[in-house]
This record gives C-alpha cells, structure tokens and sequence, in this order.
C-alpha cells in the first residue's frame, strides 16, 4: 500500500489539541487549492478571485499516521485597509497560534513586493518556515529562474509544487511532519467526540459571526460591516463545562434571483450543505428590522431539514426596552409554523443572553434525540382519538386509528396505523402533533406524523364502516 492522505474534516474538541500548522501568504497564490488538497475533498471555497477565502478554516490532516491542524487562511497583506485589513487580522491570528508555517507564493506570477513583505512578517515571528512555490507545473516556463527567485526570500525549505494536481505535495508534507516532531499521547478510551454541531443560519449582517465570536471570546471569525463578510462555512470545536459543541459559522441566505457571483452562489450551496449536516440550527434575524418573509424562506428550509431549531434575535441592544414585546410577538406571527422552536434575545455586541444559546441548543437537541417507550406512547394515543376522534372520510367511511409507533429520532417521527390514511386531513394530523407536544414537550425539534394502512393478515377478514 502507497503511503496516501487520511482526510478527517470533522473537527473535534479532540482535534482542538492537535498541532497547528498555517497556510499563509497573499490573496489568489492558491492557499485554498492547497488546503482541499491536504484535508481530502473540497471543504474550502475555490474561485480564480482575489480575497475569496476571509476567515480563518480548520480543517485534519493525516500524514504517515501524523495528524496536525491545517488552517486555510485570507490573504496577507501587511499593508492593507479595510477589508483586506481585518482580513490580514485574521491571517495575523492563524500566524500566531501556528507551530508550523506553510508560506504559499505564485512562481508564475513572480515574487512581489507583497511578497517580500510577508517573508519579512514571518522571518519576525522566529517560527519555522516551510516556502510553498505553487503553480509550477508542466507550463512554467524558466523552471530554475522561478525557484530562483523564491529562494531570494531567504528560507532554507523551498518545495515546488502544483496544489491544484498534487505534483510535490507529499515532499512539503514530510518536512511539515518532521518540523512537527513526536505526536502526542493517544486520547484515553471514551473521551468526548465531536458534540452537537450548532450552525448559525441567517440573512448576511444579522450578526452570526458576531455571536460565534462572542460565544468563543475571540476573533476566530471575521467581522466587517460590509455585509456577506462569511464566505466558507466556520466549524470551530466549542466547550461550556461538560457542555461539547461544534460551532458553524455560514455565509449569508438571500433569494436565488439576489446572489449576483459565483462565489456568493457556491458560498450559499455550502451553507445549505452545513445545515444539513447540523444537529441544531440557529436562525438569526436582526432584532430591529424584526422577522420579514426572507426569514420565513430560512425558517421553512430548517423545518424541512428536520433539524431541531432556536431562532435568536440579535442586536437587540439596538431595540428600545418598550419594543421588545413586541418584536418577539412580530416574529411569531411572521413564523408561525416554528412556533416550537425557543425565541432568544440576544446582544453580540454586550453579551446579553448569548450564553442562553448554547442551553437551549443542548435541550433542543436532546428532545430532537428523544425516544417515547412504545407501551406509554400508545396509552397516551388511546386518549388522544378518544377525546378527538377522526372525522369521517369519504362517502361516510369510519376512519379507525389503531396504534402508533416512533419509527425514528432526530427528528421524532410517528407512524400512524390506518384503515383509511388517505382520509385524514391535515387539521387532524396537527391536532395529533400539538397533542404529543403538549405531552411530551419536544420543545426545538420538528415532529413528523405519517399515517400509514394497516397491514392485514391474509386471514384477517376485512372491516370497513
């Protein structure tokens, strides 16, 4: 067997223990390209567009049993405003917390004085330093005057490569290892996994990234006024005593006729990618502008994806005292069909009921992981139909409910048996989801209700009414 990369893209409050090595250098020299190639996949935002790439991504990496953390990084310019600047803050972060630099620069561009100035940056930080020459395929004309000029930068580890085929990558690989040095102990035997994977949903500028950043107390995700600032999805492992969660921060949702790029399409795909493999969904609205039909679309697509849900009012330093009533009585009517779902007032910017986030994420996601015993299930069914019974269906037929059973969790799901499904409406279908809600709460999860017909013997003579 060749030796051959091990992608492990889900992070861990383990994995949070791993060596950090940092991808690091201007935008558009292929930091991206690289990052998919060591992690396996395609988990970061490719586009031949400077400044794709904004915050900080993490992702595994698995080399000769060695696994360390990879961060993709926005590029580096030291000289930058605006944001290209909190960019640069971003990159600056990844720097710092790195035992291990992987500086990446274009060889069919040239070394530039952006360039130069990063090797300055990084020669400073007294940290090891791996040159990444990318692009160096087959089509580079010159070879050695484009190695020659990398190696003016003055580090000694310079490694050709193409990112974007894989050509030399294995050789940057060994000596990111070797820099790394003996890995460390082996977790013990049941220690915590991954945790409840918490994904913050909403329309771009609601703040989503501004509650991330205050939940971890840094600057792990880039904030700017400039709306759309999230572009890749952010999973950050996250701890609150014996609480574990993976932290998600998604682009922006707008309607399909809004996105104007190809970067904010692909950007919005992996959003609905992330909520998906969710298993609590955030949706956050700006508290001023309160809850709008945009926000109605996101909320229908997280019920339809069946995970559980919170939908959080942010900025709501923003409101005046006197309308917060009213701004949470707003949004109920505007969401009417998430009615199950908790409604939070939160503040990024003062901290006000952020924490309140992370509890109720972890009560949603054990009632959406909530199983009912089958024997009180149908006890409390008996009394359901008795006080309720089904109208009658077509032509006067008597529709009998007989039993009902949890085919599944995350979301529950009920089988209802039937003599005649296709008789009951949705108003009685309802009446049998708010009635187990008021039993058993499920308080921030989705319930399903399927009626299905009852399976016959072949001895069993038919009933009708």
């Amino acid at each position: 067997m060749g030796r051959r990369l091990d992608p492990d893209r889900q992070l861990s409050t383990d994995d949070a223990a791993l060596p950090v090595v940092s991808l690091i250098g201007r935008p558009n020299v292929g930091k991206s390209s690289l990052f998919n190639r060591l992690v396996g996949g395609r988990p970061a935002l490719v586009e031949d567009q400077p400044g794709v790439t904004r915050d900080r991504r993490y992702g595994i990496c698995n080399w000769e049993g060695r696994r360390f953390r990879l961060v993709d990084t926005g590029g580096l310019d030291p000289s930058a405003d605006g944001i290209l600047g909190a960019m640069r803050t971003q990159s600056l972060r990844a720097v710092d917390e790195a035992q291990v630099l992987i500086f990446v620069v274009d060889v069919k561009e040239g070394i530039t004085p952006v360039d130069a100035d990063v090797a300055r940056l990084l020669r400073r930080t007294g940290k090891p330093v791996l040159v990444a020459a990318n692009k160096i395929d087959a089509g580079t004309a010159d070879r050695q005057a484009a190695l020659g000029e990398v190696h003016r930068l003055g580090f000694q580890g310079v490694f050709p490569l193409a990112a974007a085929h894989g050509r030399g990558v294995s050789e940057l690989l060994d000596a990111t290892v070797a820099l790394l040095g003996e890995p460390p102990p082996p977790a013990e035997p049941g220690q915590a996994g991954a945790g409840i994977r918490l994904a913050f949903v909403g329309k771009p500028n609601v703040g989503k990234s501004s509650l991330v950043n205050r939940l971890l107390g840094d600057e792990r995700v880039l904030v700017h006024d400039q709306p759309g600032t999230t572009r890749d999805p952010i999973e950050t492992p996250f701890r609150v005593g014996e609480r574990e969660l993976v932290l998600v921060d998604t682009a922006g949702l707008r309607r399909r006729w809004a996105v104007d790029t190809l970067t904010e399409a692909v950007a919005a795909k992996m959003a609905r990618d992330q909520l998906a493999r969710a298993d609590v969904a955030a949706l956050v609205i700006d508290a001023q502008t309160g809850a709008t039909a945009e926000d109605a679309r996101l909320a229908s697509l997280i019920e339809e994806s069946g995970r559980a849900a919170l939908v959080v009012l942010n900025k709501s330093d923003l409101v005046p005292r006197a309308e917060i009533d009213r701004r949470r009585d707003a949004t109920r009517e505007v969401l009417p069909f998430m009615d199950w779902a908790p409604l939070l007032m939160t503040s990024a910017l003062t901290g006000r009921g952020v924490l309140d986030i992370v509890d109720d994420a972890a009560r949603a996601f054990a009632q959406w992981s909530r199983r009912v015993p089958t024997a009180e299930l149908n006890q409390h069914f008996e009394e359901m139909v008795a006080h309720r019974p089904p109208p009658a269906g077509r032509a006067g037929r008597h529709v009998r409910l007989y039993y009902v059973t949890q085919a599944a969790v995350s979301p529950p799901t009920f089988y209802v048996s039937c003599n005649h499904p296709e008789d009951v409406g949705a108003p009685y279908r309802r009446y049998l989801a708010n009635r187990m809600r008021e039993i058993y709460g499920f308080e921030g999860s989705p319930l399903r209700v399927t009626l299905r017909a009852r399976r016959r013997s072949r001895r069993e003579p038919a009933r009708d009414a």
